[in-house]
This record gives structure tokens, C-alpha cells and sequence, in this order.
């Protein structure tokens, strides 16, 4: 669909090249509550995500850590999404994000809330890149599977 001029997919590579240029979210966080380690061993990428988990609530968090672009750009694009939800909303989004990278969900009305996040959905077209893309996700994963309530 195009928007003005320009198509939907050339507005994706650009939000995932400033993603992955100017990361937002990079760097280390002071006030963080739980930090978790995250490594693609098949292409080298490698983040600390780090969080502060407050009253069930992300109420902020930051990452460092070297890799591609597509690592880079994931890790900062989920951070500003998970930012805010509580600790239930982001387990849910995180596995919207890899249903829409597995292509479980890939109608653009269903993934409208992963909002900048859907940038990555054609990732799905290139196997090798998977890995790069979810690597921040899984680490998101690993620090919620301990605090979410039932």
C-alpha cells in the first residue's frame, strides 16, 4: 500500500535502519531489577536486555551488547513497544512477535498492535535471519517466564 510514493516496504527498511543507526534504547540502565543475557551463537550477536520491573509493571529498560542490524533494530523496537505494559501484556506481544515470525499470524490487522515490530515480518522469508530477529524476544521471555502471576 503505498503512502505517498512511497511503498510500505521501503518505510519498513527505513524504520529498522534507524533502528539498528541510532538505537534509542542502548545502553545500561541504572535502575534496572533483573538483567538477562542473550546470545546467537550461530552469527555472533550477542545483548544484555535489561529491565526494571516495578509492581508487575516495565516501567523502563535498555540493552547493550553488539550484532546485525536486524538484532539491533529488534532489540530497540521491542524495548520501546515493552515499555509501560505490564509484565502479562509484554509475554503476550513478545509471542504475537515470534507467531508473526513463525507465520502463525500474518494478517496485518491481528499484528497492528506490534506497531513498528511488524517491520520484521518479511524476516520470516529469510531462515537465517530468524535467529537475529527473535533473539531480543527470547530474552525478554526468559526474564517474564519467572514473573508473571497466575
Amino acid at each position: 500500500m503505498p503512502t505517498d510514493g512511497i511503498a510500505l516496504g521501503d518505510l519498513y527498511t527505513e524504520v529498522i535502519g534507524e533502528h539498528s543507526r541510532l538505537p534509542e534504547n542502548k545502553g545500561t540502565l541504572s535502575s534496572a531489577t533483573v538483567r538477562e543475557r542473550g546470545h546467537n551463537p550461530s552469527c555472533g550477536d550477542e545483548i544484555t536486555l535489561e529491565l526494571e520491573i516495578t509492581d508487575g509493571i516495565i516501567k523502563d529498560a535498555a540493552f547493550t551488547g553488539v550484532g546485525c542490524a536486524i538484532s539491533q533494530a529488534s532489540t530497540d523496537i521491542m524495548i520501546d513497544l515493552m515499555r509501560g505494559k505490564t509484565v502479562e501484556e509484554a509475554h503476550r506481544l513478545a509471542q504475537l512477535f515470534t507467531s508473526m515470525i513463525k507465520r502463525e499470524v500474518t494478517d496485518d490487522a491481528a499484528l497492528e498492535e506490534l506497531d513498528e515490530a511488524i517491520a520484521l515480518k518479511n524476516i520470516s522469508n529469510m531462515p537465517a535471519r530468524v535467529k537475529c530477529a527473535v533473539l531480543a524476544w527470547h530474552t525478554l521471555e526468559d526474564i517474564l517466564q519467572g514473573r508473571r502471576t497466575s
